[in-house]
């Protein structure tokens, strides 16, 4: 079986600077915390950014882009999980269903994230967009601080489970995912 070499563009530069934009956003905000809470803060600020932005581009955005085009059922899901394990998974131009379904969690995982650590700010240093309607209450900071650190954790096990996903894939349809992330650009058709 011969693999078509001609490209086409599926993934905008809002999908693919967003994509990009939340990786290192959450990095460095996993990995800064009390010696660098400001840096810390910021990229929680631009991770709730991106992510409003993202959901409003699954509405609105480029036919890739967009909810209706890759999110689908459980069991459509799980089947195609199933025939990835069986080697026998169709290629999708866009998303599969397995990566649709990573998007959908991933945005979830982030958004939670993003407003326990928008809560717990405000709880600790009264500062932040919350600041002004939380009353400080050290009961309340410790359940919103285990609550960020949950989500937080789960986030990064979800991209972990996204790397294997992309890594698995790349693998099973012979095509480069990270560099379609970069580039916009998969090998064309669906086969």
């Amino acid at each position: 079986m011969s693999i078509s070499t001609e490209t086409v563009k599926v993934w905008d530069p809002v999908v693919r600077i967003g994509h990009w934009t939340l990786v290192i956003s959450f990095f460095t905000a996993y990995f800064t915390e009390d010696e660098f809470m400001t840096l810390h803060v910021w990229a929680g600020y631009v991770i709730g950014f991106v992510v409003c932005f993202r959901v409003l581009w699954g509405f609105m955005g480029s036919p890739h882009a967009r909810f209706a085009e890759f999110v689908r059922s459980p069991s459509e899901t799980f089947g195609y999980l199933a025939s990835l394990v069986r080697n026998q998974a169709r290629r999708y131009l866009g998303h599969n269903p397995a990566g649709g379904a990573m998007i959908v969690v991933l945005l979830v995982f982030l958004a939670g994230t993003v407003f326990s650590g928008v809560m717990l700010y405000a709880l600790e240093d009264g500062a932040g967009p919350l600041a002004a309607w939380v009353v400080q209450n050290a009961e309340r900071e410790e359940l919103w601080e285990e609550i960020h650190e949950v989500l937080a954790n789960l986030t990064l096990l979800s991209v972990a489970v996204h790397v294997a996903g992309v890594l698995f894939s790349t693998y099973a349809h012979r095509e480069n995912l990270v560099k379609a992330m970069l580039t916009g650009r998969k090998r064309a058709g669906n086969g």
